[in-house]
């Protein structure tokens, strides 16, 4: 792909081959209405178009894109010679021509196990399902006739888009797939006339957002310098799609830090602001300070600006979203790194998928066409995760003990406090018949109710605050981890680096990740603090 920073809004196609000569333009031009109207809806992202080339309508969709400069990445079926086969005349020129100019290529790994004479029909099953796997939507040029799902044909491919399985009689989606964009498309021989017509397959709603949120990303993400964090070793042999990955990564994790340091930032200041207040009310209460109303009224615009700067800027939920993408890229980083194929798409947990579709989606595109060599990664990333777990657990430890104190200290200024005005009254107020009255008093008591609702206004927003940051739980999550790195460092030593290892390591990351944004997305700054 042409650009390593951004999330590409990849375009999988299938269809017919045997096309009516005369239908040619008029699909040609739905096409390109298509494909304009995604860069048009998504001006900051690239557009990407991803097709196995076959003759028919695969190749169409392939010049039609070269048209709308839009770049091609070829999934072959099998090796160039032997797919060369296929092809004849003018079709086998147009095919090397579309297959020059592309972006990428690369033959479809196996998804599925390989029958014991895997023939041709299988390869070209293997394109299919990986093109529905790894879209953001499925142009089908179809004319809707019906195949069995255990076949190679345009059907089969739509319906591996569509339910996000290969065969659903023999295993249940659970989502994950991409809607489809269905251009009728009558073979040649039938008498259909309505060629050209669109029909949009799947939840068109939730298509929109997917767009609507990556190229929301991509155009912060094109403002925002890298993070700088160094995620893999210096050294490793050069890689196209870990650089992608790598890149992807601390672009994300930038944007996350930064709408972290917002959402703090609004948490205090609601806080701050929720204090003045109930202090200025209480000034205006029990001091008659009547000026202190108009305080109020102030600082309630004021919490008021601040809230909807929040929502507006949507500080809190990119925050979570965009640190679900930089760890679900980190952990396909290092499972490319590690040599492994998995595809962190196809574990990532139902509630990541489900509250942030886009994420998934983007995953899908971090495409692993091409293996790449086996390492180690007991120290780039099993040991670097404990470590880091274990800085962040003492961190946080030190916090809870800060906001901890504070509490306390509050809580016995609170006691103090009560004691004096206790004592007062005893002594000098009209709790006792026999009390000494002293001029004045009225405005002591006024003066004892001011410091005893400010340190309680203060106590209850301070302890309301570091609540939102969930400073426990957080301690208790990094232990959690650290017990789990600490654990599979054992594991290498015992078994080796073994694919079934990778495969939970991989899945616990993405379960606590997934548990962690869950929580968070409770937590969101409201006034109600």
């Amino acid at each position: 792909m042409a650009k390593h920073d951004t999330i590409p809004i990849v375009v999988g196609v299938t269809g017919h081959r045997d096309l009516r000569p005369e239908d040619r333009n008029v699909l040609s031009d739905a096409v390109k209405q298509e494909l304009t109207a995604l860069q048009k809806k998504c001006p900051h992202s690239e557009i990407v178009l991803m097709s196995s080339l076959a003759a028919g309508a695969d190749q169409l969709c392939a010049e039609a894109a070269r048209d709308c400069s839009v770049p091609l990445i070829a999934v072959l079926p099998m090796e160039q010679p032997e797919y060369e086969q296929d092809f004849s005349g003018e079709e086998l020129v147009a095919f090397r021509s579309i297959l020059s100019a592309a972006a990428d290529c690369f033959v479809a790994p196996r998804t599925e196990q390989a029958p014991t004479a895997p023939d041709r029909d299988f390869a070209y099953r293997q394109a299919g399902i990986y093109v529905a796997s790894h879209a953001h939507v499925l142009l089908a040029l179809w004319d809707g006739t019906e195949s069995p799902a255990s076949g190679c044909g345009t059907a089969a491919t739509v319906h591996f888009a569509l339910d996000g399985a290969y065969i659903p009689e023999h295993s249940i989606p659970l989502g994950g797939g991409c809607p489809v964009l269905q251009i009728q498309t009558p073979r040649n021989g039938t008498d259909a006339v309505n060629a050209g017509d669109v029909r949009f397959l799947g939840d068109r709603a939730a298509f929109e957002e997917i767009l609507s949120r990556t190229d929301e990303f991509n155009r912060l993400a094109a403002k925002t310098s890298s993070s700088g964090s160094e995620l893999l070793p210096a050294d490793r042999e050069p890689d196209a799609q870990l650089d992608r990955l790598e890149t992807l990564y601390e672009k994300a994790d930038a944007l996350s830090v930064r709408f972290a340091k917002q959402y703090r930032r609004i948490l205090a200041a609601l806080a701050v602001v929720s204090t003045i207040i109930t202090i200025a009310f209480l000034l205006y209460d029990e001091a008659e300070l009547h000026w202190m109303i108009l305080v109020c009224g102030f600082m309630l615009l004021s919490a008021w600006l601040i809230q909807y700067s929040g929502k507006r800027i949507a500080c809190h939920r990119r925050y979570l979203e965009y640190r679900t993408l930089a760890e679900s890229m980190r952990v396909q980083a290092f499972l490319r790194y590690a040599g492994s194929r998995l595809p962190v798409s196809g574990i990532l947990p139902w509630s990541a998928r489900s509250e942030t579709g886009w994420v998934a989606a983007a995953l899908k595109t971090g495409a692993v066409s091409t293996p790449y060599p086996m390492h180690s990664i007991r120290a780039p990333w099993v040991e670097q995760q404990r470590d880091y777990h274990v800085r962040a657990a003492q961190k946080t430890k030190r916090a809870l003990f800060f906001s901890e104190r504070i509490v306390k200290a509050a809580l016995w200024i609170s006691v103090a406090l009560y004691l004096g005005v206790l004592v007062f009254e005893l002594v000098w107020g009209d709790l006792l018949p026999f009390g000494t009255h002293i001029a004045g008093a009225d405005r002591y008591r006024t003066l004892s109710k001011l410091l005893l609702g400010g340190v309680s206004a203060a106590t209850l927003f301070i302890s309301n605050y570091f609540g939102r940051l969930s400073l426990s739980r957080a301690v208790s999550d990094h232990n959690k981890m650290k017990r789990f790195y600490s654990a599979v460092l054992n594991r290498l030593d015992r078994y080796g680096q073994t694919d079934e290892l990778l495969r939970q390591l991989a899945r616990e990351e993405l379960i606590e990740n997934g548990s962690w944004c869950s929580y968070r997305r409770d937590n969101s700054a409201e006034f109600s603090l």
